[in-house]
């Protein structure tokens, strides 16, 4: 099967502060981009990348692709995103050649996903469809009204932090994209779509180690991580 990544990493990470970009923001001396690619390319299964950056930073993303030995020979195009998340991943499915079979959507600020977990998302996702990867919550979760009362508290059990990669079968994920401009719907992620679509959606049990990065200490986080061995 033929399988490609679209890896987002548009976003401006303006949660993170400072003047460099999120995507070469540096993770123990390597820019956070170039580890989440190094995590793609060291599978079985995913063949091409598709990274989608912001419009003002193509050039930059791509000197820093060609200039680096261990990602310089791979098979990876880019493609400048969209004013959201969702438009993003729009514009980076219209970059999929045309024998593609399945797509993998991941968060380009999460750079320790295993190689293992995105492997056998592509073989589930093959198998059944369209597959998400999750933890479960350890917290007690509380709806609240915007005027901040408590309105509901839903049974823990049935709560899972939702991560990426999410992995679908190419005419599923375009096919709820496309659904999803005709509805002017605003997708807080992929699966969403695909729900909406009535396609069902299985769940993976994720890892607690596939951590975003979004505010400054998730970066300790992170090299935190690396220095004791548990992500590389």
């Amino acid at each position: 099967m033929r399988v490609t990544a679209i890896i987002v990493a548009a976003g401006e990470g303006k949660r993170l502060g400072g003047r460099v970009s999120k995507s070469f923001l540096p993770i123990a001396g390597r820019p956070l981009v170039l580890r989440t690619l190094d995590r793609f390319f060291a599978t079985q299964s995913i063949e091409k990348v598709i990274l989608v950056v912001a419009e003002k930073e193509l050039r930059q993303s791509q000197a820093l692709i060609q200039n680096d030995p261990n990602l310089s020979h791979r098979p990876w195009v880019l493609q400048g995103g969209g004013a959201t998340r969702q438009e993003s991943v729009r514009r980076g499915l219209e970059k999929l050649d045309t024998d593609c079979e399945i797509v993998a959507i991941h968060d380009g600020a999460r750079p320790f996903v295993s190689f293992s977990l995105i492997d056998r998302c592509v073989d589930e996702a093959y198998r059944i469809g369209a597959v998400v990867i999750g933890v479960p919550v350890r917290d007690t979760i509380k709806v609240v009204s915007e005027e901040h009362w408590v309105q509901a508290t839903p049974a823990r059990n049935t709560l899972w932090d939702i991560q990426t990669p999410q992995v679908f079968r190419k005419e599923i994920i375009v096919e709820a994209h496309e659904w999803g401009v005709r509805q002017a719907i605003e997708a807080t992620d992929d699966a969403m779509l695909v729900e909406r679509i009535g396609q069902p959606v299985f769940l993976l049990e994720g890892e607690r180690t596939n951590i975003k990065i979004t505010v400054p200490e998730d970066i300790l986080l992170a090299e935190a991580l690396l220095r004791d061995g548990r992500a590389c």
